[in-house]
């Protein structure tokens, strides 16, 4: 499917799709999500949302949109924004953080508080808990991490916390014996995440672009990976902006392999490898303060 700049639509497909459309959805999708949807994105929101055209028994993607921003509370806008996320994760990705992680939260003396503001299908905040375990021993109970998606699917995955045994083929076998149970009979091929670690996660839904999100800090450690890289930069600065108030004063912020803060922020110092630290809390707090106000 190639997208004319006439408007109009190649044929052969399911449905029309013109540059109109695309434009229309890039606009909805980075007024809702924050989501910037490259020009290259095309086939991409073709394929997905024709799922939902199919699944709401609409012929166009005009009257599709049309009806999206005629009912702006509209059950189906959760849908929308579901089939435009991309959710890709996996077990202790980007594995050089987590030691980081541990060695950060062995020094505290209260519980940890750890924000997992982009969980998906929980693979990460479940490795994350997973680290508190190994670095604090009994002690990680009383630790919470604190999981959000802007993805009601994927978080429904998550909760539930079973995975095909594949996804665990790249985990220690001890550390995948001691997190996970696994599955016998017509659950065989499947492992849970074990009860005591399940409850160290709460998954909530959040939208980062909200003007509430149903978080409170202040966090030991923000994981905000692989996330900004669909955000242009404005909105990156100011969803860095609300970060900082809601950080201890040497909490850690970490990033993903892609992503570079220091031109977005000037809230935060480079600590290690896409690992990010506050500056002083006063002058971190006085510069978010103003971007929120901005």
């Amino acid at each position: 499917m190639h997208v004319l700049k006439s408007g109009k639509s190649e044929a052969g497909k399911e449905f029309e799709f013109t540059s109109r459309d695309f434009e229309r959805v890039r606009a909805l999708i980075h007024r809702r999500a924050g989501i910037a949807l490259a020009d290259s994105k095309h086939e991409m929101v073709y394929s997905r949302l024709a799922r939902r055209l199919r699944a709401t028994g609409i012929r166009s993607f005009q009257a599709y949109l049309d009806s999206l921003e005629s009912r702006p509370e509209d059950g189906e806008w959760e849908a929308f924004t579901n089939a435009l996320t991309t959710n890709l994760t996996s077990f202790f990705r980007e594995a050089h953080h987590f030691p980081i992680l541990a060695e950060h939260v062995r020094k505290r003396k209260e519980p940890v508080t750890v924000w997992c503001s982009a969980s998906s299908t929980g693979e990460e905040p479940y490795s994350i808990a997973m680290t508190l375990c190994e670095a604090l021993g009994p002690a990680a109970a009383q630790s919470h991490v604190i999981a959000t998606d802007i993805d009601t699917n994927v978080l429904n995955t998550a909760s539930a916390g079973i995975y095909s045994m594949d996804r665990l083929d790249k985990m220690d076998p001890e550390r995948a014996r001691r997190f996970f149970l696994k599955g016998k009979g017509q659950h065989e091929g499947f492992a849970r995440v074990r009860p005591e670690l399940r409850q160290m996660v709460t998954f909530k839904q959040l939208n980062l672009l909200a003007s509430d999100w149903p978080v409170s800090g202040p966090f030991d450690v923000i994981f905000c990976r692989n996330v900004m890289i669909y955000f242009d930069k404005p909105t990156q600065g100011k969803i860095l902006a609300r970060f900082a108030p809601l950080m201890k004063p040497d909490a850690l912020l970490f990033a993903g392999h892609s992503e570079n803060f220091l031109y977005v922020s000037d809230a935060f110092r480079l600590k290690g490898k896409t690992v990010y630290e506050l500056e002083t809390r006063g002058a971190a707090m006085q510069r978010a303060a103003s971007r929120i106000e901005k």
